[in-house]
């Protein structure tokens, strides 16, 4: 798919040691700057798509492909063409190389839908590929942000970043589409980490929330100290010695991250899961405790049960005999408490941080598939999966990207809260719509009054129709920044974020972003100073949808 196209516009430090000003610099290569940055360059826009990475596409191609959202009917524009142009991949026979598409049983594949919503990695990776590469978008690969001086301003205008390696990106107008929302931090747009108190917003979902985390919780008495009873013997791994403030206090901790596991169970393609170097079950003890207890009265929801059991991990089936596998249960895939620090930390420090995540998800499906401890159903099941040979190839078919689910949110010119996820606010600038429930992942693991395990932070709670996102929400306060767009770490308080944070809305907005960009750029304007009505009738134009 053109593939080798891309890779020949991937700027290097020997073509150029200096870049010329672009019309539109995104910085982040995900699926809403991949979008962002093509939509510039189709309208006649010079754009330069800048990548911390090898790879584009971000979560949509690092193994999350059962697609969150809700209401498919609330996306359009160039999201709804990605997805079709995936149903187009899967409706050609030659794509089915594992299986037959008669034979399929996953998800997202419905007869009369125009697109598809569940596909491998890869073939995201080769669409991504072939949008940029149609559009002729230039793209710096392997172009981390440097973190401590890597932005220029003048006045209230971004002029440039620089990445670590030296090379300069000058523009006229700027999209942060990273996951991190470093462009905007460094930027000087105020931002936030953690979770507001409700009382900031006059929410009732933000903050702590002890009373509220019912799904993914232990169930039965799960002993929290290493040696069971004991409490001078200390915590086991993971559990935090502090407990959570009042519900609806807030703190600057993070939902939890993992990796979303392509996985198959397809023996021609199936490698077994690695054992990490250093692996010591003891760092298991929880999740072998918590199986040994489960007495199969836990609550059925959507959650994967294996012979009466709850399975901690919840693979989704996607093309060719592979799966989207996601955190099941009280001890699953998300290592919690382990990402506090991520957002605000430094390149190294990510990087150690998420090999800590790798290193606990392989020692956690190694203990599944290997442990005497874990019930015999379980562990055959676990065991008859694997990693795919023809997924993530450099990383013997582990997942590239870790999920950061949440990292900075920019504090902007509209905070999207939860009034208008509920629909008792509304917004008035429309620039596309989210329709995913409000969700949060556990944030941390405690020891309650009792002295059992808990976990705390997780809220999923949904029931409100699709509603708009106000143009505000992708905007910096005025005073702090005139030339810059946010689609992803977007103005949202913490618990509106989790059910606006969805790739395809990613997407949507990354579109939005890069049409307001041009706008401004045509009417010679900030950002601030582009005219709604203006942006709506290019929206439109653009089959965006926006009620």
């Amino acid at each position: 798919m053109k593939l080798a196209a891309a890779l020949a516009m991937t700027i290097s430090l020997a073509s150029c040691a200096q870049l010329p000003t672009y019309d539109v610099v995104v910085y982040g290569g995900t699926s809403g700057g991949v979008i962002a940055a093509v939509a510039a360059a189709r309208a006649g826009r010079s754009v330069v798509l800048v990548e911390p990475t090898q790879h584009l596409g971000g979560m949509t191609s690092a193994g999350l492909g059962a697609t969150d959202i809700g209401n498919k009917r609330a996306i359009g524009g160039m999201a709804r063409e990605f997805y079709r142009s995936i149903r187009r991949h899967y409706d050609d026979p030659a794509a089915w190389t594992l299986e037959t598409r008669a034979s399929y049983r996953g998800i997202g594949l419905k007869e009369g839908e125009d697109a598809m919503w569940a596909f491998e990695p890869h073939v995201a990776e080769q669409l991504f590929e072939q949008l940029v590469a149609d559009a002729q978008v230039v793209v710096a690969r392997g172009a981390r942000i440097e973190l401590d001086r890597g932005v220029r301003k003048e006045g209230t205008r971004i002029v440039s970043l620089e990445s670590e390696d030296g090379r300069a990106f000058h523009g006229r107008m700027f999209i942060d589409a990273s996951y991190e929302g470093d462009l905007l931090a460094l930027a000087g747009v105020e931002s936030h980490v953690g979770r507001e108190p409700n009382a900031r917003y006059g929410e009732t979902l933000n903050g702590v929330q002890v009373q509220h985390a019912t799904k993914h919780q232990f169930q039965t008495r799960v002993d929290p100290y290493v040696v069971a009873g004991n409490p001078a013997s200390g915590l086991l791994p993971g559990i935090s010695a502090e407990r959570p403030g009042p519900d609806g206090s807030g703190d600057s901790k993070v939902q939890a991250y993992c990796f979303r596991l392509c996985a198959t169970d397809h023996p021609d393609n199936r490698l077994p899961w690695p054992k990490p170097d250093g692996y010591d079950e003891r760092d298991y003890e929880l999740l072998l405790r918590n199986l040994e207890a489960d007495d199969g009265s836990a609550p059925q929801h959507s959650q994967l049960r294996v012979a009466g059991t709850l399975a901690p991990w919840h693979p989704l089936g996607m093309p060719n005999a592979k799966t989207d596998s996601n955190n099941n249960g009280a001890v699953s895939t998300d290592f919690i408490g382990a990402n506090w620090d991520y957002a605000n930390a430094s390149w190294e420090e990510r990087d150690a941080i998420v090999a800590a995540h790798e290193r606990y998800q392989k020692g956690l499906m190694w203990t599944l598939a290997n442990s005497p401890r874990v019930p015999g159903p379980i562990r055959a099941h676990v065991a008859s999966f694997g990693l795919p040979k023809d997924e993530f190839p450099e990383k013997g078919g582990w997942p590239r990207m870790l999920y950061i689910r949440e990292a900075r949110r920019m504090v902007g010119e509209y905070v999207m809260t939860e009034h208008e996820c509920r629909g008792v606010r509304k917004a008035l600038r429309s620039v596309g719509l989210a329709a995913y429930t409000m969700d949060s992942h556990n944030v941390q693991r405690y020891v309650d009054a009792e002295g059992l395990a808990r976990n705390e932070g997780d809220v999923q709670v949904g029931g409100f129709p699709p509603y708009a996102i106000d143009y505000g929400a992708l905007l910096p306060k005025r005073e702090q920044c005139t030339n810059l767009l946010v689609p992803v770490c977007l103005s949202a308080s913490h618990i509106a974020y989790g059910s606006i944070r969805m790739e395809p809305v990613f997407m949507v907005l990354g579109e939005s972003c890069a049409i307001a960009a041009d706008l401004a750029l045509e009417r010679g304007v900030g950002v601030h100073d582009v005219e709604y009505r203006e942006l709506r009738a290019r929206l439109e134009a653009a089959r965006q949808v926006l009620e």
